[in-house]
């Protein structure tokens, strides 16, 4: 397992944007597959979108295709979700997580809860309307 740090979240007016960071440590090398998912109140965490190890290949839910791009920067151990026009419904703690102790396939990215197995402590992010 490794340590996760989100960063950026906040306060946003619909069809704003945002940036969150995610911070990795606890590994020689930070080539594993990471993700986002979001837990609105009331509701299970979902995923919202992935990235294999090198950054070559990224997957989207339906519900943010278009809107949220997923990078990594392995040099500096963080991975970034870019959210544009947000919309109330993407209201949400969104939590950075890592395959990082698990075998992956390569260059494969992964959508479901527990196909991670470290997580951070979420950042929470609010869309006005």
């Amino acid at each position: 397992q490794v340590q996760l740090v989100e960063s950026g979240g906040g306060l946003v007016q619909a069809g704003g944007s945002l940036r969150l960071s995610c911070a990795h440590s606890g590994r020689t090398s930070s080539t594993y597959p990471m993700g986002w998912f979001r837990q609105a109140p009331g509701k299970e965490r979902e995923f919202v979108i992935a990235i294999s190890w090198s950054g070559g290949r990224t997957y989207s839910a339906d519900s943010v295709n278009g809107r949220f791009t997923i990078s990594r920067d392995n040099a500096k151990n963080t991975v970034y979700l870019q959210m544009n026009n947000l919309k109330p419904e993407d209201t949400a703690v969104y939590y950075c997580a890592a395959r990082a102790g698990t075998s992956y396939r390569s260059n494969s990215f992964y959508t479901a809860f527990s196909d991670y197995d470290s997580w951070g402590q979420g950042t929470q992010v609010t869309v006005s309307s």
